[in-house]
């Protein structure tokens, strides 16, 4: 019973988690335990575990006497990590075993082929699962589980910052383009290009939440400040 409450709570926190990403839970937005427990068909103290889960990773947070929020994630704090994430994420491409093994191939080749499906047909949720599966096999290739560990959790922890792009057409797309990119650099044995690669398929999401929230920021920074605040020209 207890096995089957855990798997429950990491199912239930899984399922918020891609919310949170596909931008359908948006920053700010108080997670209530009642609600969720009735949408997602679960009891609640099912939904307080999952919640505490995605806190423990920085995706939620509790504000003393108001309950659970999805996550804001400060300009700041979504630069740092992203800075992290590069260095993690090529260092890993530079290690994958050059010429690859066929295997390999094959199998981001097929985890390519669902996600160009799932963006084709705008299903954003299937494609976020297998945009994931296909990092994991990616940096997997590089033999050093202490740093796909590493860079599994970095990713997770900047996961709200992907909820302006992760549903959109056009970003999916270019993800698209990047990973087949990707699979052609391992092929031709194309390290430069690959790492290349690694470093450009991290910056559309990043910069897209940069600019959506900073200008929020900066207002509440004024204000807060007592300092005028400047309209931004759009």
């Amino acid at each position: 019973m207890k096995l089957q409450t855990t798997d429950r709570v990491r199912g239930i926190a899984a399922t918020l988690e891609e919310e949170i990403v596909l931008g359908w839970l948006m920053p700010r937005e108080r997670l209530v335990e009642e609600d969720l427990a009735e949408r997602l068909d679960v009891k609640r103290h099912v939904v307080r575990e999952a919640l505490a889960e995605l806190e423990r990773v920085g995706l939620v947070e509790r504000v003393p006497n108001r309950g659970a929020f999805v996550k804001l994630l400060e300009p700041l704090e979504v630069r740092q990590i992203y800075s992290v994430r590069e260095a993690l994420e090529t260092l890993a491409a530079e290690q994958i075993p050059f010429p690859a093994p066929d295997r390999l191939l094959t199998q981001l080749q097929q985890i390519q082929d669902a996600h160009s499906a799932a963006v084709s047909s705008g299903d954003a949720r299937a494609a976020f699962r297998a945009n994931m599966i296909f990092h994991e096999a990616l940096f997997a290739a590089c033999g050093n589980p202490h740093l796909v560990e590493l860079i599994q959790a970095m990713a997770q922890k900047v996961h709200g910052a992907r909820s302006i792009t992760a549903a959109s057409a056009e970003y999916l797309a270019l993800a698209r383009d990047e990973h087949l990119g990707m699979i052609e650099a391992i092929k031709a044995g194309d390290r430069a290009g690959l790492v290349a690669l690694c470093r450009k398929h991290l910056g559309p999401s990043r910069d897209a939440y940069i600019a959506a929230v900073e200008p929020r920021f900066a207002r509440s920074n004024a204000l807060k400040e007592g300092r005028p605040i400047t309209a931004t020209r759009k």
